[in-house]
């Protein structure tokens, strides 16, 4: 049996200004609305759909890339570019500092809605 993780829906204040965010960051391109859905696929295929909910508060996720050191060094550059702050933690105690967990890197950023994104070379445990 394959199992695979097809899409998965980001609630966003502002779906187009919160997909484009990810997809800057990540050097991909945003999607054509769907439905009420704004996606950015990731390269395994995988979608995140941005979606506008009813206006109340956005309950912040959390997002994890495994990147390329490569992919890594270009992504922390556009984070960095921002202005962005950042962490080594996913609690935010880190400041402007990357993990080395499992002999890769890791960093966080929060998006414009709070959700929580990472970016790993390498998976945790691995």
């Amino acid at each position: 049996m394959t199992i695979e993780l097809n899409h998965t829906i980001v609630a966003a204040a502002d779906k187009k200004a919160s997909a484009q965010f990810l997809a800057d960051i990540l050097g991909l391109e945003v999607g054509p609305q769907y439905g009420p859905f704004i996606p950015v696929t990731i390269p395994n295929g995988v979608t995140l759909d941005y979606f506008e909910g009813d206006g109340g508060p956005i309950a912040p996720q959390h997002y994890a890339f495994l990147v390329s050191e490569a992919e890594f060094d270009a992504i922390f550059g556009r984070i960095k570019d921002r202005g962005l702050t950042y962490w080594a933690d996913p609690y935010h105690k880190r400041e402007n500092e990357i993990n080395t967990n499992d002999g890769g890197r890791g960093v966080y950023w929060n998006d414009p809605d709070g959700h929580n994104l990472e970016i790993i070379t390498r998976p945790y445990g691995g």
